[in-house]
């Protein structure tokens, strides 16, 4: 399949890589880019299984920027996720290898319904204020069925997981949604790069192709990461609405009526 990286014209290659810098921009901030760059790798023409995988690989880099800045800005502390970490790790494992075995369909035709319900408690509820962040340790229980449900939808497909990460971390534990973001951007990085090591085996990955949109989307995750975090909550909350409302318009079109 690398054929498709070495016949792709420039201008298709040029629009891509505009797509993975907007998508990491968007992700950084409140997830979602995959909204933006699987719909683009499909319309360049790529299989929908090497689609999955190279979008891992680009999405990796992405990830990886955004977590290591709010790490770095002290707006993550993995001691406190150490349960989340391996559970999404496990997670991711099991749902890219079960990829191409399981009848997603019913999930997918859920998924918009999740995504709206997530947008409302968003848009209509209290979001925390003051994070108490020394409450975590004591609540691995919540981390384990969150990391696990979580990363194996990421390894399965995963458009959207940023959201869903960000919206379940707020109703879980007492955060505001910069600190959710930064524990969502962290066990996304965790799921993609998991998940793209299964695909990988299976010669699932497009290199040079993820490689050049990775590179385009940690450019747009750095930017997206110090605007996050100099906006704050109040910045990334219409953002955050924004995507979500969009994704789930985006899964309803195509899992309700079967358009691309």
């Amino acid at each position: 399949m690398p054929y498709l990286e070495l016949a792709m014209d420039l201008p298709v290659l040029v629009a891509l890589l505009a797509v993975a810098f907007t998508a990491g921009f968007i992700d950084a901030i409140a997830g979602g880019g995959g909204l933006l760059t699987l719909p683009a790798l499909l319309t360049a023409g790529l299989p929908p299984h090497l689609v999955l995988g190279t979008n891992k690989l680009s999405a990796t880099f992405g990830s990886a920027t955004a977590s290591f800045t709010f790490y770095r800005r002290k707006l993550f502390d993995p001691r406190q996720w150490r349960h989340a970490l391996l559970a999404t790790a496990i997670g991711a494992i099991l749902g890219a290898a079960l990829a191409h075995l399981i009848p997603a369909r019913w999930l997918n035709q859920l998924l918009p319904v999740v995504v709206f319900v997530c947008a409302l408690y968003v848009l209509f509820g209290q979001v925390p204020t003051t994070p108490r962040e020394g409450s975590l340790s004591s609540k691995p229980h919540r981390q384990w069925p969150q990391g696990i449900g979580l990363g194996f939808y990421d390894g399965v497909a995963g458009p959207g997981t940023g959201a869903f990460w960000t919206v379940s971390t707020m109703l879980l534990y007492p955060l505001d949604l910069l600190r959710a973001s930064g524990v969502a951007r962290t066990m996304n990085f965790v799921s993609n790069g998991t998940a793209l090591v299964v695909f990988a085996i299976h010669g699932q990955v497009a290199w040079v192709l993820g490689c050049g949109m990775g590179l385009s989307l940690m450019l747009g995750a750095y930017l997206g990461a110090r605007t996050a975090i100099h906006g704050g909550s109040r910045f990334i909350r219409p953002i955050f609405i924004l995507v979500v409302l969009a994704l789930s318009l985006r899964l309803a079109w195509q899992h309700w009526f079967g358009t691309p």
